[in-house]
């Protein structure tokens, strides 16, 4: 079955760096367009990165542009995030997700399908 497994959580200090991995299982990682999504206490989901198919094409909010970068060895089967220059307000679980595209209607349709179960992120100031 499909499965997405974060790592690499855990507390860094203000101005620090850490960098999450999301192994996957189940499916053809290569086919996929793979994305970060965070969700910070008592706030909704924020989406941060995505990565498409071969990682040639990357896209990143502007809370976290210049600060973070995403990639993805397909070899692997691993997508990456590694977080930068980090501030209090990055405190968040961290997600990776599946983009599934659907074409109707005349055009393409996007959801997030498979989540993983998510990793802590804790900035100290």
């Amino acid at each position: 079955q499909v499965q997405l497994v974060e790592s690499g959580g855990g507390l860094v200090q203000s101005g620090g760096s850490k960098t999450l991995s999301c192994a996957v299982s189940g499916f053809t990682f290569s086919n996929y367009i793979m994305n970060w999504v965070r969700q910070a206490p008592g706030k909704g989901l924020e989406w941060v990165s995505d990565i498409n198919w071969g990682g040639s094409s990357t896209n990143y909010s502007d809370s976290v542009k210049g600060r973070f970068t995403i990639t993805r060895d397909n070899s692997k089967n691993t997508l990456y995030l590694q977080m930068d220059s980090l501030k209090p307000e990055d405190t968040a679980l961290y997600y990776c997700a599946r983009t599934f595209r659907t074409y109707y209607d005349g055009s393409y349709h996007a959801r997030y399908d498979y989540w993983g179960q998510g990793a802590q992120v804790t900035v100290s100031s």
